[in-house]
């Protein structure tokens, strides 16, 4: 029950569905029955109480009960990363052999649903395969099988999955796939999505090179923004909104930055490589693409050092924590190597984000200060770097920072500010802005 095992759930039962949700974690499952989200999603929490009250969502007590009480079962565990960067797939070992003990003593047909992201043909030689020998069944004629991922942005994540741009379903046989997709034109009568029917792996790959593909675009723009820097009177972001006019590459994810995290595109990107790897082809570009990913939030603090010189003993606020606006989530964070980095140069550092704070305490501990307001973590600040661009950042004019800090200075790490306007009253740096032109 993470983003997409709840965020699905909660979709088909408000479209009318009786829903089983089995969750080996006690207190989250406690949580979710009271309706509380275990995490931050905007929209969730109505819907998950509306839909817990009128009883089409349960949590079930045995991951047994719910397969034999329904006609399909979607995968949504986690699928971490090794040390190697390789995709770890002991959940999806579990729960395929917890499915197939269930589907050994039942007597009707049903749909098993891989939704997790998985390299390719682990649904194949993975799952199959277990759930054949701890079923003692054959897929195809005594149960079905698809591969079918999801492609939800953490922030918009229900109403990504209320409102799908595409479906792809990669199944074993015809017929596992028919009644997949029939489930989802019912669901999505009024407005159909596009629909891509193909095989297992290709399925699977679809998923990885899609992360990966918007993450070389996040790097490659990055690049960009570094080169930028180093040209007078030169500006990314100019030239990010005249590349997005071009209908060959659109607007989306050419916003230079401090780089991508998140739990999907840095774990996406690194298992495509060591999968990649695996099948001895060296995939250079990806390489590239995470090179420069991890190098960019070091950039901020270049750009600290260049406003207000050596930085020990000086206070930097950071504002944002979280890896993107609408989220409390801090996997991979550009924050942590950012706040890390300031820390070993010596710098004191006062933080603030509007709900991302308990999971930052859980990572930093005591080693910053917690601010309860964007003004209070700016007070008697000497640097002020922009790391999460959410809303009420945009808010602030150069009179707040100029009324509380103790020495005026902006490092805009999310091109959220006016250089113009924010130039003339204060010191003044951004990702991807090039010096003035004399």
């Amino acid at each position: 029950m993470g983003y997409v095992g709840l965020c699905t759930a909660v979709a088909l039962a408000n479209k009318g569905y009786t829903v089983l949700a089995s969750e080996n974690n006690t207190g989250k499952a406690a949580q979710i029955r009271q309706g509380i989200p275990p995490f931050h999603e905007p929209g969730l929490e109505p819907l998950l109480n509306k839909v817990i009250k009128n009883n089409r969502l349960e949590i079930a007590n045995q991951t047994e009960d719910a397969i034999l009480e329904t006609d399909i079962t979607f995968i949504t565990v986690g699928t971490p990363s090794n040390p190697d960067g390789s995709i770890n797939l002991q959940h999806i070992d579990s729960a395929s052999s917890d499915i197939g003990k269930a589907l050994a003593k039942k007597h009707t047909y049903s749909i098993v649903v891989v939704k997790s992201t998985v390299v390719p043909g682990t649904t194949q030689n993975n799952v199959k395969k277990t759930m054949e020998e701890c079923s003692k069944k054959n897929c195809g004629p005594d149960f079905g099988l698809c591969m079918n991922p999801e492609f939800l942005r953490q922030g918009s994540a229900l109403n990504d999955t209320l409102n799908p741009d595409r479906i792809v379903i990669g199944s074993h046989d015809t017929k596992s796939g028919d009644l997949l997709e029939n489930l989802y034109r019912a669901i999505y009568s009024k407005k159909q999505p596009t629909y891509v029917r193909t095989t297992l792996s290709t399925a699977e790959l679809i998923k990885y090179a899609s992360n990966s593909f918007l993450a070389t675009k996040i790097s490659f723009i990055n690049m960009i923004a570094n080169m930028c820097e180093r040209i007078p009177g030169a500006d990314s972001k100019t030239v990010a909104q005249a590349m997005g006019l071009d209908k060959r590459i659109g607007p989306l994810f050419l916003d230079s930055g401090l780089g991508y995290g998140g739990s999907c595109f840095p774990k996406d990107t690194k298992a495509l490589i060591a999968c990649s790897k695996k099948l001895e082809y060296n995939p250079q570009l990806l390489d590239s693409v995470e090179e420069i990913n991890k190098a960019q939030p070091l950039r901020a603090i270049e750009l600290c050092r260049e406003l207000i010189g050596n930085l020990k003993g000086k206070r930097i606020a950071i504002l944002g924590l979280a890896f993107k606006p609408n989220t409390d989530d801090m996997r991979e964070a550009r924050a942590i190597p950012l706040i890390n980095g300031l820390a070993d140069e010596g710098a004191e550092v006062s933080s603030y984000d509007p709900v991302a704070m308990p999971a930052a305490k859980k990572i930093f501990d005591y080693r910053i200060e917690y601010a309860a307001s964007a003004m209070e973590c700016l007070r008697n600040a000497d640097c002020c770097v922009i790391v999460t661009e959410w809303d009420e950042f945009k808010q602030l004019k150069p009179e707040h920072f100029i009324s509380e800090m103790r020495n005026p200075a902006i490092v805009d790490g999310r091109r959220i500010y006016d250089p113009i306007e924010y130039g003339k009253k204060i010191k003044f740096r951004a990702i991807g802005l090039g010096p003035r032109e004399k």
